[in-house]
């Protein structure tokens, strides 16, 4: 056994348990045994001082009753070969000193205590001395009374012997206590020693094969760690099982894995398929309304020319719709590139680009310093551009518009907004917005696809977030948005750029 198992925590309190136990019963019944020790001596002091008493009055009534104070010091003078008396004497019952002895002239007492009258003597005991007080009686006539003072040095010494027995008494008892205790202390806590150290390598290692060492005595403690044993038992078959479900699954997460995998590399190969053969459909509609334009424009009437304008204007649409339906596509295919994103200086980017293609429009743009956001920037741009383009569009009635890009801080996360004061819509069909080919103005109003919120809506919860619309009609719109949880952000700083 190592000395680790044999100086366990269990082992030392066990060992200190009994050895408490042990010294508790010895000190309590040292205790009782004293104190009865103590009552007896005093009750038979007391006694033999009352018997001694009690001669003395018997032989000293002739010498009261006769006025002899010789006689009754010559009955007193017995009482000094008792070394423990210290003084005694007879006082008449007119409370006169009649006769006194003592072992020396400063023992003698001062003042004789009283005997009460439903009684015949009083014992006092005072810190290191006892005076016991006996009437004198004749015949039933009170004659005086006798006293007699002992000296308690004897109790304090046979106190003291006592106290000498008892501790080494205790001492020996607490030396066989602990061989004792050795003796039976590997029996009952080896086991639980064991259950330990077993538990603890479950814990570290992980091993659920692991068992305890099982006893067969039928104890408690027997039992737990039969129900310990059997815990493993039940914990190692449900791992086993987890195991093989989880490689289980992890097979068939592979399997739809490279499934939907192959199912998106089809996907974007039809997509690009079918844009092609799209585009060359409409590069020959155009190329024939050029054509038509350019030859026989002149003597086509104003109503001709407008219906080849139309032809022209709906296959440009009809392209505009096929490249956001490829970028929709791309956004929920194409693998992302996480890194910091600085929005503020893309969304000036992208107001500089949208001003230099109509350098007519007055548009005041105010760009708030935000913290960086963790993102895809290409696709983080996509998000821009389509919120940013929006408030461009939808302020183009105004002579004088505003667009603002900005943060704030809701709970733990960075919130980004874009907005604007252009037309805004219906709070009520706010469901719609995020929708595919879903629209809240017309195209004779706003030109679009309706493609462009929705592609914003997929960019932004590819990155963990969420986008929603704040507006009122007539009174513009707000657009926030959020990615993966930030640090707290920074206080705003403005710039404000005059377009």
């Amino acid at each position: 056994m190592t000395t680790a198992r044999r100086f366990s925590p269990i082992a030392r309190r066990l060992t200190l348990m009994n050895l408490l136990v042990s010294a508790s019963a010895l000190l309590l019944a040292s205790i009782g045994f004293l104190a009865y020790d103590q009552y007896t001596f005093r009750q038979g002091l007391v006694q033999n001082l009352s018997a001694q008493a009690r001669i003395i009055g018997s032989n000293s009534a002739s010498a009261l009753m006769f006025n002899d104070p010789q006689t009754a010091g010559n009955t007193l003078s017995a009482l000094r070969s008792f070394p423990n008396v210290l003084s005694a004497g007879i006082v008449t019952a007119d409370g006169r000193m009649f006769a006194q002895v003592s072992q020396s002239p400063e023992e003698a007492l001062l003042a004789v205590p009283s005997v009460p009258a439903t009684q015949t003597q009083v014992a006092i005991f005072r810190s290191d001395e006892v005076v016991l007080v006996r009437d004198i009686t004749f015949q039933g006539k009170l004659l005086g009374t006798v006293f007699i003072r002992s000296s308690l040095s004897e109790l304090r010494h046979r106190l003291w012997r006592y106290l000498l027995i008892a501790m080494i008494v205790l001492l020996i008892s607490l030396i066989a206590a602990l061989l004792i205790s050795a003796l039976y202390r590997q029996a009952v806590a080896q086991p639980i020693i064991s259950l330990a150290e077993t538990a603890r390598a479950v814990s570290e290692q992980k091993n659920y094969s692991l068992r305890a060492v099982a006893t067969r005595d039928g104890t408690e403690i027997a039992l737990l760690i039969d129900a310990f044993n059997e815990m493993l038992q039940q914990i190692q078959t449900r791992d086993e099982a987890l195991r093989e479900a989880h490689a289980d699954l992890e097979k068939r997460v592979a399997e739809r894995t490279h499934e939907l995998l192959m199912a998106n590399r089809e996907l974007e190969a039809f997509s690009y398929s079918v844009s092609h053969d799209l585009r060359g459909p409409l590069e020959t509609i155009n190329g024939f309304v050029h054509l038509l334009l350019s030859k026989y424009g002149p003597g086509l009437d104003e109503e001709g020319r407008e219906y080849l304008q139309q032809v022209r204007g709906a296959s440009h649409r009809m392209a505009e719709l096929i490249d956001d339906l490829l970028n929709l596509s791309r956004v929920s295919t194409t693998a992302m590139h996480k890194e910091q994103v600085d929005l503020a200086a893309m969304a000036r980017q992208i107001m500089q680009d949208l001003h230099r293609r109509e350098p007519s429009r007055d548009v005041q743009f105010v760009a708030a310093e935000c913290p960086q956001a963790e993102g895809d920037p290409r696709l983080m741009q996509i998000v821009l551009e389509n919120l940013l383009r929006n408030s461009w569009k939808y302020t183009s009635t105004h002579a004088r518009a505003q667009i603002e890009f900005g943060c704030e801080q809701r709970g733990n996360s960075a919130v980004y907004f874009v907005r604007d004061d252009g037309a805004g819509f219906d709070t009520r069909y706010a469901d719609r917005l995020f929708k595919p080919f879903q629209r809240l103005h017309s195209a004779a109003e706003f030109p679009g696809t309706g493609i462009g919120l929705a592609t914003v809506q997929r960019i932004v919860q590819r990155h963990g977030g969420d986008v929603w619309a704040e507006s009122k009609l007539g009174h513009g719109a707000t657009f926030f948005f959020t990615v993966a949880p930030q640090p707290q952000i920074m206080t705003q700083r403005e710039s404000r750029i005059a377009i």
